[in-house]
């Protein structure tokens, strides 16, 4: 069995109530069926509250006010402090370690919706490595319908998409716009029957080759027609729908012309401020955990340009989340404003399985998404 993990992984430690947010509220917590079983059998006054606090049909925590329903006011787990760690469901004691299986893989990340993992990641400025291990424990799991060939395939993409994302020397717009046209080209040729024998280098190249075109009014009417579709995902918290309308009243119900204004005066404080480059190193750091955590699961589905489209997308809000807090509040970016962005716009979409799937939906049936449309408007160098 491989393991793969990056290299900050094991750096995390949860630093519970002095956490800005709380990981138990605002989505459904799961829990695996041995701690079902645990859950059943406790008994006294905390057992006939467990039995009165689960959806049993669900295989859930009741939540109220979409909290859960062992959350208490200071933020704390009360089945923690009842029963102690070894009481915790699989996913409570997991987050915000997430695993992607593989046959005879796994692949470690943290998940970009909690805080410090998100501190950890963004305030990392060398380039993301992966480390990764190797021992001879076999598959248990069944995977006889998983397309090894394919996955092989994916990794080997992948890696050159890492090694082009990392590469500081092309301006940051240019990385993501490379990264969707050979994405879109490896998603022709998988569709075609002809993705063996695509050559990957030659693919990379001619992504890398091609010149394109950037223009803030395509900006401006790309990133106000994607909110449309933003606004129609699940709203996981009330201050997520405040969010997007702040967004809507402050950067496009003002027009073209003010919304240029605010990103000129934006780039030109960063450049004065000497913070262009981190900029660019958060930036990275973002895309390169959404290519990490997604594109190989197009084995499970053949879609991968979709995968390429979500990293992209999501760059693009949490950039232009902190661009408006920064117009309101008068201020640069600081990394405690850069995770904040990051953790809450990652929250709304990675912890709705329906958020990711109807994401999917538009992003392989919307030319608004194809390569032609969506790059003309990445643009952060003016």
């Amino acid at each position: 069995m491989r393991y793969k993990k990056p290299q900050f992984y094991d750096s995390f430690h949860c630093i519970a109530g002095r956490c800005p947010d709380t990981c138990c509220a605002g989505w459904q917590i799961l829990i695996d069926e041995e701690s079902l079983e645990k859950y059943s059998s406790v008994e006294g006054r905390f057992g006939t509250r467990l039995l009165n606090s689960i959806d049993w049909y669900q295989g859930a925590f009741e939540q109220y006010n979409k909290r859960c329903s062992f959350l208490n006011d200071e933020n704390l787990c009360e089945l923690y402090q009842e029963l102690g760690p070894e009481a915790l469901c699989q996913t409570c004691r997991m987050y915000p370690r997430h695993v992607e299986e593989f046959e005879d893989l796994r692949e470690y990340s943290l998940s970009l919706s909690c805080p410090e993992a998100a501190r950890i990641m963004l305030s990392t400025e060398e380039k993301t490595k992966f480390i990764e291990t190797e021992d001879t424990l076999e598959e248990e799991e069944d995977y006889e319908d998983f397309d090894l060939l394919l996955f092989d395939r994916l990794e080997e993409a992948r890696d050159l998409i890492f090694s082009m994302i990392q590469n500081r020397t092309l301006y940051f717009s240019k990385r993501m716009a490379v990264l969707l046209r050979f994405s879109y080209e490896i998603q022709e040729a998988l569709d075609k029957g002809e993705l063996f024998e695509l050559n990957l280098e030659d693919c990379m190249n001619r992504a890398l080759e091609k010149e394109e075109w950037e223009s803030l009014e395509a900006r401006f009417n790309n990133m106000k027609d994607m909110a449309k579709d933003l606004e129609k995902l699940e709203v996981l918290r009330e201050d997520w729908g405040k969010e997007l309308a702040n967004l809507q009243h402050r950067l496009y119900d003002k027009g073209e012309v003010a919304y240029k204004e605010i990103q000129k005066e934006f780039f030109e404080n960063l450049k004065y401020a000497g913070k262009e480059q981190v900029w660019d190193i958060w930036g990275e750091q973002i895309l390169v955990f959404f290519v990490y955590t997604y594109f190989c699961g197009g084995v499970y589905d053949d879609m991968i340009y979709t995968k390429a489209v979500l990293a992209v997308f999501s760059v693009l809000w949490i950039r232009e989340i902190i661009m408006e807090r920064c117009y309101e509040q008068g201020r640069l970016p600081e990394l405690e404003l850069v995770c904040q962005a990051a953790w809450q716009f990652a929250r709304e979409i990675e912890h709705s399985d329906e958020n990711l799937n109807l994401l999917e939906e538009f992003f392989d049936g919307s030319e608004r998404y194809m390569p032609e449309n969506l790059i003309p408007g990445i643009v952060y160098h003016l």
